[in-house]
């Protein structure tokens, strides 16, 4: 056998003609205008008197495409901008700097205003967004769920805002919400590696900002999930504040579990425990949940909120508490103000946030991992683009796409989708797109075109 005979033949020269890369990334970009994102951001971002060579709302756009396509530093903003033929004239890398240090607290408050008003759009050629699901059925219909947690981007530099993180690394501490029902990166907010896990004010700053962005018709039930961090007084009172008439606003975030929570745990009968359920909704061995609501004094908390607490044999390894130790189980608890349901069902709908964590992962795939300034105002303008670029990714997936690559991570994406090569011909007035045949996917890249471009027009 041969093994390095395919390289016998093959030589490499310049000077060929007619072929383009990353065709894929068209396709983000095409729905970012049919969306009307483009001209949104433009509007947003214009200035009276101000004509720049480059619309600061396609710059935007261009970068969100760029770290999409998985872009990770604003030079890489090139691969576009070489491929004039296919993406037409492209800001240089100086112009990305220059406009995103355009960026302020002002310009932030517009974009977000872009983005509501195109996700509204959006959400309604969805026909609606879909289900959120746990525990192998849909939570509800018309239930909008976000979950909200801070994640830690590890700079290797010094920069602004860059410090000592509670992990014991350094760089910074960003909390997001993202949306489970569609997947989008609805807010985040870059904070100083110092920032505090269970900041009540950077909490209800974040989540403020994530349910402006959902559609105001989509508004009237929501979820909101989260860890520890975010179950602190203020938070509570918030969303509980949140809840009128006309709009019904769930939480279901973690407990930490201190004395009171353990002695109560350990003034449980054997019979107010019930078997726990996986996330396929089958009966999970070995864990089993109970409600400690009746047996905690909780003054100060809102009312009607209940502690419900876990318990499941720790898997090899796992370090325990002296408490746990005792009696070898290992207890989490979360606390909700939902009214009805199973205990197992409540349990398994919080542990969905779980996905946030695969979001997350996601998120610093694109863009979120290397933050390319020494300065903050450009890092969070940074952010934002990146946040825009999960938005556009999850759109294509709604709306483009089936089957696996309509859950496929971006990093399966970009190799099946956004890094296709193409000859591009031209004829009958028109430019064409020619994908090998032999491509595997090039059926579903023709098809996502074709959906995309019959998206009407904005208004």
């Amino acid at each position: 056998m041969q093994l390095t005979a395919w390289s016998r033949d093959l030589r490499v020269i310049a000077g060929g003609s007619g072929v383009v890369s990353h065709v894929g990334a068209a396709l983000l970009r095409l729905l970012a205008d049919r969306a009307g994102l483009t001209a949104g951001l433009s509007a947003g971002l214009a200035r009276a008197g101000w004509w720049p060579v480059h619309d600061r709302g396609r710059v935007l756009v261009d970068l969100a495409v760029m770290i999409a396509d998985g872009g990770e530093a604003i030079a890489d903003i090139d691969m576009l901008r070489h491929q004039q033929e296919v993406f037409g004239p492209v800001a240089s890398d100086t112009t990305v700097w220059r406009a995103l240090d355009e960026i302020g607290a002002v310009q932030l408050r517009r974009i977000a205003k872009a983005r509501a008003k195109v996700r509204a759009r959006m959400w309604q050629l969805f026909g609606g967004p879909p289900a959120a699901r746990a525990a192998g059925r849909d939570i509800g219909a018309g239930i909008i769920v976000l979950d909200v947690d801070s994640t830690i981007v590890i700079a290797h530099s010094d920069k602004e805002g860059a410090a000592a993180t509670y992990k014991h690394s350094y760089g910074f501490h960003p909390i997001l919400v993202t949306c489970d029902n569609t997947g989008e990166l609805l807010a985040v907010t870059l904070r100083p590696g110092n920032a505090g896990a269970n900041t009540a004010a950077d909490h209800l700053d974040v989540l403020a900002q994530a349910v402006a962005q959902v559609p105001a018709k989509h508004r009237r039930h929501l979820l909101i999930r989260g860890d520890s961090a975010a179950a602190t007084h203020a938070v509570l009172d918030w969303l509980t504040a949140r809840n009128t008439a006309r709009r019904q606003v769930e939480y279901s975030l973690g407990w930490s579990i201190g004395e009171t929570e353990r002695a109560a745990i350990t003034g449980l009968p054997a019979s107010a425990w019930s078997p726990a359920i996986d996330a396929d909704g089958g009966v999970r061995d070995g864990a089993a949940v109970a409600e400690l609501t009746g047996l905690l004094h909780l003054p100060g908390w809102p009312a009607g909120m209940r502690v419900i607490v876990r318990r499941e044999r720790p898997h090899p390894g796992a370090q325990l508490t002296l408490f746990e130790e005792r009696d070898g189980w290992r207890y989490t608890a979360f606390v909700t103000n939902t009214p009805v349901g199973a205990l197992q069902w409540l349990e398994a709908r919080h542990r969905a946030h779980a996905r946030i964590e695969d979001r997350i992962r996601c998120a610093k795939d694109t863009g979120l991992r290397r933050l390319p300034s020494r300065e903050f105002a450009i890092n969070a303008a940074w952010c934002t683009a990146a946040a825009i670029a999960v938005d556009l990714i999850a759109w294509l997936q709604l709306i483009g796409l089936d089957g696996d690559l309509a859950k496929a991570e971006p990093k399966r994406l970009r190799y099946r989708i956004l890094h296709t090569a193409a000859r591009l011909v031209h004829g009958q007035r028109r430019r064409w797109l020619r994908i090998p045949s032999r491509w595997p996917w090039a059926e579903q890249i023709t098809t996502a075109f074709t959906r995309i471009t019959a998206i009407p027009a904005p208004g």
